[in-house]
């Protein structure tokens, strides 16, 4: 046999052995981004679902809970697919009522940041005094987990945005949790609530663990999919809002579209953008 084919066959196994899941796990995107597993929810199981992730380029992922299977099983998961975890977001029920067990299973699977991604209407502060109430009770559970090596952030959705006299809920509460607690900025509920994302970023700068990249859709369009859009398919500035980020120190950019037709189209959408137009000097 010639030198040529035999080139051509070397090249051949390794495009080959380079598509399935572990293999050259140094040769991942340098790139800060990850996926918000809740994006995914809707696929058939969890294999299916780090599959798209690793398909579309991503080694990286953001959790939700548990993802409803063991720390084992989700780790030999994310083994098979070269992903890690880069944070998970648990209720505040459970940090609340069983803090150990968070701890637990998430340094099972590598994790060492957990996020507040969400507050139940009940659980809603309805004025100032309220928001900074809690924000001392994060400070005190983000103490508790700087403790064990772990980091508490928290992610916004329009609530925490109305205006008490000047500042927001979540201002109050970052001002009373102080700089232990993390910043998650959801970009698409903040252009929701009517502020403008880039002007936002600066007011967390240096305390940004990662930014939700998704998009809104222009107004009466992709009803069926909540107003929301693919990054970089919507109405938002992401020419301003990607250099902003980088100036205000974030570390992840994590796709996640709420209510996606086509979860895996939507992952591969994000994350294409995003490689293609982050800054190059972007934090990590």
């Amino acid at each position: 046999m010639s030198i040529m084919p035999l080139r051509r066959v070397a090249t051949a196994t390794l495009l080959f052995l380079s598509s399935l899941p572990g293999f050259a796990k140094d040769a991942a995107p340098a790139e800060p981004i990850a996926v918000q597993m809740y994006t995914l929810r809707h696929v058939a199981s969890l294999d299916e679902q780090l599959k798209i992730v690793h398909h579309a380029g991503v080694r990286a992922v953001e959790t939700v809970g548990t993802q409803n299977v063991s720390a084992s099983e989700l780790k030999r998961l994310l083994d098979t697919y070269s992903i890690r975890v880069i944070s998970s977001h648990v209720q505040l029920a459970d940090l609340r009522a069983d803090l150990d067990g968070v701890v637990a299973f998430n340094q099972a699977i590598g994790n060492t940041v957990l996020v507040v991604p969400y507050l139940g209407e009940q659980e809603r502060p309805t004025d100032a005094a309220g928001w900074t109430a809690l924000g001392e009770e994060l400070a005190g559970i983000s103490k508790q987990l700087q403790a064990r090596g772990m980091t508490l952030a928290y992610h916004n959705h329009d609530f925490e945005l109305v205006d008490f006299a000047g500042r927001t809920g979540l201002d109050l509460l970052f001002e009373a949790a102080g700089p232990g607690l993390k910043t998650e900025l959801d970009l698409a509920w903040v252009a929701r609530a009517g502020l403008d994302p880039a002007a936002t970023l600066g007011k967390f700068r240096g305390r940004l663990f990662a930014v939700h990249a998704k998009d809104n859709a222009a107004t009466g369009q992709a009803q069926d999919e909540g107003g929301f859009a693919a990054v970089g398919q919507g109405v938002l500035d992401w020419a301003s809002i990607l250099p902003a980020a980088r100036a205000a120190g974030v570390q992840w950019f994590i796709v996640e579209h709420d209510q996606p037709r086509d979860p895996a189209a939507v992952v591969k959408a994000g994350a294409d953008y995003l490689y293609k137009h982050l800054p190059a000097d972007a934090a990590r």
